[in-house]
C-alpha cells in the first residue's frame, strides 16, 4: 500500500487549518486576559459590580474619605446624596444629621450604604433607617 500523496493543496489546508485554530486560541487567551485586567481595575476604583450593577456615578462622591479628625464638607455631600430624592427637604435634613454624627455620606445618590457603618446603622425612635 503506497500512502496517500501530499498534494500542494492538502498541505495549504491543512497549514490554514492549524493557523485558524492558533488565531482562536490566541483570540480566547487575550479576551480571558482583558476580562481580569477590567476586573482589577474596577476593583481598584472601588466599583463592586455585584452591589451596584458595575455603575458608579461621578462627581464629588469619588473623593477619597477623609483624614482621621478632619471634616468632610456635608452640605455639598448632602446635596449630591439627596438631588434624585422625591422630598429633598427630609432627605438634606436627615443627610446632614447623619453626616454630622458620622462625618462621611456613602457614593452615589443611593445604595452603597456599606461604606459608611455609622450612616447605615442609625435609625429613628421607631426603629426605623433614618439616613437616606
Amino acid at each position: 500500500m503506497n500512502p496517500p500523496k501530499q498534494t500542494l493543496k492538502n498541505i495549504t489546508q491543512s497549514w490554514v487549518s492549524g493557523v485558524n485554530m492558533s488565531i482562536t486560541k490566541t483570540t480566547l487567551v487575550l479576551l480571558v486576559l482583558s476580562i481580569l485586567l477590567l476586573h482589577d481595575q474596577l476593583e481598584m476604583h472601588g466599583v463592586d459590580a455585584g452591589k451596584t450593577g458595575g455603575v458608579m456615578v461621578g462627581g464629588a462622591d469619588e473623593t477619597p474619605p477623609p483624614a482621621k479628625g478632619e471634616k468632610i464638607d456635608c452640605k455639598s455631600k448632602c446635596e449630591y446624596r439627596c438631588s434624585e430624592a422625591s422630598r429633598q427637604n427630609v432627605c438634606l435634613r436627615a443627610c446632614n444629621t447623619c453626616c454630622e454624627r458620622c462625618n462621611c455620606v456613602p457614593p452615589g445618590t443611593s445604595g452603597n450604604r456599606d461604606v459608611c457603618p455609622c450612616y447605615a446603622n442609625m435609625t429613628t425612635h421607631g426603629g426605623r433607617l433614618k439616613c437616606p
